[in-house]
């Protein structure tokens, strides 16, 4: 399992990313979160702490 980011709903917030244990979450150019998929540790931290329920754990 993997946090997975809905593109769409992402507004390039930053909370994922403070939120993260494992830096595995970072903003691109286009300020949308990506994950790391070898650095994810399946927390859900991020989930609970992105506003726009843009990120999934799959």
């Amino acid at each position: 399992m993997v946090a997975k980011i809905d593109a769409d709903s992402c507004t390039g917030c930053g909370s994922c990313v403070d939120e993260c244990p494992a830096a595995a979450i970072s903003l691109s150019d286009e300020d949308i979160a990506v994950v790391d998929e070898s650095e994810c540790l399946d927390c859900g931290a991020c989930e609970d702490a992105c506003p726009n329920n843009a990120i999934t754990i799959e």
